[in-house]
């Protein structure tokens, strides 16, 4: 067990930068301890820093038709947000007012060359890491709320002044707000609070609440963005590179195929045989294989789905059929396959998954129609329910001799 000196003091989040080292250290030393670590505040990271893009030419550019651009405006005594999505048009700025609202516009780099050689003093991170220069123009109390990055970003401080207020806490909430648009934090605690100045840059790890707000007068902010794609994204990405690439005739085989036991079952055989045509599915653990190969293989190739029940079935309505000796009938577009599980059973029905018992699964796997024991369990009776809300199944009444 390693133990942390008592000597040793605890790392600054607020360093005075200069022209040689804008970072307040070495481009080392802080990728060692700051980078996706902590935030750090940097002062006078770029001293006499000049705008490079005025206000006026940042609003023309939110006009242009291929510039991503947000409106942003604030009702602060309802506490009430606006936002208007680009182009936008002169008019959309001629009812702003003078306080309470912010301009963003993001890959601004990708439009201006000035803009674009702030990247410059970045080229200690790889490039491909970098993903554009979001500027922001606001007047007094513009901003847009406490929120989360899930990606690391420095705020560069480019005119007037922005008070900052983020939040270290590695147990605080990260629930969003449902009655606004952009994703704002439903409650922020700040931890520690700022006032920049033009040439002051604040850097932030991913995860980190925040909230800027414009401060006495106009401001502008350039914020230099991380690219940071999600692992859905990549795995997303890489299924759909090697899908491209794979033969037509590579195929899911199973020469080794013996009398099936059980109706329906995707068991462990079948999972194995998944595990070798699907080679990246071997990092996965069987629950994770299984509840998506059941999706997948009860979609597969399927031209149409039942239509939902017009009417959902009460539990009264499910005793009345049950005891009246009602026959379940599978609809002819329902797929059906099921998969033991470590909690019990998974029925799959046309890529959704249902609780269900091992023995009412195969019954509803094995069988175009079944009837259904009266005594059957509330998980059971559940699952029927959804079946038949879903238009898996259509109840029929016997026919009276």
């Amino acid at each position: 067990m390693t133990l942390t000196s008592p000597s040793r003091k605890a790392l600054p989040i607020e360093v005075r930068g200069s022209a040689r080292q804008p970072l307040g250290m070495s481009t080392a030393q802080f990728l060692r301890d700051y980078w996706q670590k902590r935030p750090l505040l940097i002062r006078g990271a770029f001293p006499g820093f000049v705008p490079p893009i005025a206000p006026e030419d940042l609003a023309g550019l939110a006009c242009e038709e291929g510039a991503l651009s947000r409106l942003i405006a604030h009702d602060p005594k309802r506490d009430r947000w606006k936002v208007k999505t680009g182009p936008l048009a002169e008019a959309d700025f001629a009812t702003t007012g003078d306080a309470d609202w912010t301009l963003l516009v993001q890959d601004v780099d990708k439009w201006d060359a000035d803009v674009a050689a702030l990247l410059d003093h970045f080229d200690f991170l790889p490039s491909w890491r970098v993903d554009d220069v979001m500027v922001s123009y606001a007047e007094p109390g513009g901003g847009v709320g406490a929120h989360v990055d899930q990606y690391d970003v420095f705020l560069l401080q480019g005119l007037g002044q922005r008070h900052w207020a983020i939040s270290t806490d590695p147990d605080a909430p990260k629930d969003f707000r449902h009655d606004v648009e952009l994703k704002q934090l439903e409650q922020f605690e700040p931890t520690h609070e700022w006032l920049l100045d033009a040439g002051d840059m604040l850097y932030l790890p991913p995860g980190i609440g925040h909230d800027g707000v414009a401060f006495g007068g106009p401001c502008m902010t350039f914020s230099i963005g991380m690219r940071a794609p999600s692992q859905a994204e990549l795995v997303g990405d890489l299924a759909d590179y090697l899908a491209e690439r794979l033969p037509e005739e590579a195929r899911y085989t199973d020469p080794d195929l013996g009398p099936a036991r059980s109706a329906g079952e995707i068991d462990r055989s079948a999972l194995e045989r998944l595990r070798a045509a699907v080679p990246f599915a071997t990092a996965l653990n069987d629950a994770t294989v299984l509840d998506w190969f059941g999706q997948f293989i009860t979609r597969y190739r399927l031209a149409q789905n039942p239509a939902p029940a017009e009417r959902a079935t009460t539990a009264a309505a499910l005793d009345k059929l049950l005891a009246g000796g009602a026959v379940f009938l599978r609809h002819p577009w329902s797929r059906l396959a099921w998969a033991r599980t470590r909690r019990g059973c998974t029925l799959f029905a046309n890529g959704h998954a249902y609780a269900a018992s091992a023995a009412l699964a195969q019954q509803l796997c094995a069988s175009r129609e079944l009837a259904v024991d009266p005594a059957v369990d509330a998980d059971d009776r559940a699952l029927l329910i959804s079946l038949l809300d879903d238009g898996h199944l259509v109840a029929r009444k016997p026919r009276r001799r």
